[in-house]
Parts: C-alpha cells; structure tokens; sequence
C-alpha cells in the first residue's frame, strides 16, 4: 500500500458523512468531501510527517481532506512559484484556502509577491488567497517591519469593493488582523476604516464598520496591551 493509500484510508477511518450537512450551511463545498475535522487532519498530518512528494501526491486526488493534510505535511523550503500557482486554481472552498494558506503559503518565500499578484485575479478563491495570506501574515509573521503591512492597505482597499461574499470576508479579516497586530498599525487601520465607511461602495461600507467594531473591542485592546508588554 501507498503512503497516500495510507493517508485515505486513515482519513476514512476519521470520517463521519453526517457532518457533510453541517459543514455545508457554513459555505464549506462538501463535493469531494469525507467528512473529517481539522484537528483530525492535525493529527493524521502530524503521523504521517512531513514529504514533499507525498504532498504532490495527495493534492492530485482531489479529495478536499486529503489536499488539507497536503497542506499540513509540505515541506515549505521546497514549494515553487509554479505549485502556488498550481494549487490556489484548485480552490473551490473558503476553508480549504484558508487553511493552506495558514499551513503552507504564509510560511514560503513567495508569500508576500504572491499577495499582490492573487489580488488582482477575477477567480474567487484565488482572490480570497491574497486577502487570507495577508491575515496569516499579520497574526503570525512577527519580525515583519509596519511598513510592509502598510504598503497593503491599498490593495485591501481595492478589493474592498468586491461584492462576493468570500472575498469580503476575507478582505475584513486581513484588515481587521492589521489593526490588531500593534498600536501604530492599529492607529492606520482605524483612519482608513474611516474612508471606508463613507465609500459610495456598500461592502466597502461594512468592512469598515466590521473592521471597526473589532479592532476597538475590549479583546482586540487586551491583546495589544499583551503585545506591548511583551
């Protein structure tokens, strides 16, 4: 047996069908799904270990879990320009961008040109990419300096303006998580939801005010006094 038998087949032990109709009134595409948690996938992933090859392998079957584990088992140093390109074509489903964002693309070097490029594709989930990657990045990459954060509110506020669900929210979320990675970015974030509020475009409205209302949130002025403290 394969190591990517392997994987499917500890996958299907792990899955429950039932959940499909759950997971389905959350927006999560159930074609080519099994059925399996995220910390179910961790703990598959975390077996397995990490293999490039194995990764190729198990994105290529389709199976929405088993290209999550994908994700979990890559090794980043070894992910080209050309698989990011490959892969985000696959996305049919707000979390598996997501979560390959967070497990993969955030940690390659490709991470932040890549944001810039995806932003502008019409495709919806590869415009959802760019606007994930920047969440990712904000919560997790702590030795970027502001200015490369900065340098990305023009691009938030561009799509901003795009009506489809799975972008706005994606876009939202990177704003939002810009606004609570420092007092100084905080500071931007608050002015700019300012612009946005007043926009002629209705979504651009609601990030504004979705924005607004959780950077200035009694959790969101924890952790920033949190961040200062450390």
């Amino acid at each position: 047996m394969s190591k990517v038998e392997d994987v499917l087949e500890l996958l299907d032990a792990a899955a429950e069908s039932e959940r499909l109709e759950g997971m389905e009134r959350y927006g999560i595409s159930v074609e080519k799904r099994m059925g399996v948690t995220v910390p179910e996938m961790r703990k598959i992933a975390k077996q397995v270990g990490r293999d490039h090859e194995l990764a190729l392998e198990l994105w290529q079957t389709g199976i929405a879990e088993a290209m999550i584990v994908a994700s979990m088992v890559d090794e980043p140093p070894e992910v080209t320009e050309a698989q990011m390109d490959e892969w985000v074509k696959d996305f049919n489903s707000w979390d598996l961008c997501d979560q390959v964002c967070m497990n993969l693309f955030e940690k390659t070097p490709f991470a932040w040109e890549k944001i810039r490029e995806w932003a502008k594709c019409e495709q919806e989930f590869v415009k959802r990419a760019a606007f994930a990657l920047i969440a990712c990045l904000a919560w997790h990459d702590k030795s970027a300096p502001d200015k490369k954060f900065i340098e990305l509110i023009p691009i938030i506020n561009d799509g901003a303006t795009d009506e489809r669900n799975f972008v706005k929210k994606a876009v939202s979320w990177a704003l939002r998580n810009i606004g609570k990675r420092n007092r100084n970015l905080n500071q931007i974030v608050l002015e700019n939801t300012q612009i946005l509020k007043v926009s002629e475009s209705k979504t651009a409205r609601w990030i504004g005010s979705d924005t607004l209302r959780d950077i200035t949130s009694p959790a969101a002025k924890r952790r920033l006094t949190k961040e200062e403290s450390v």
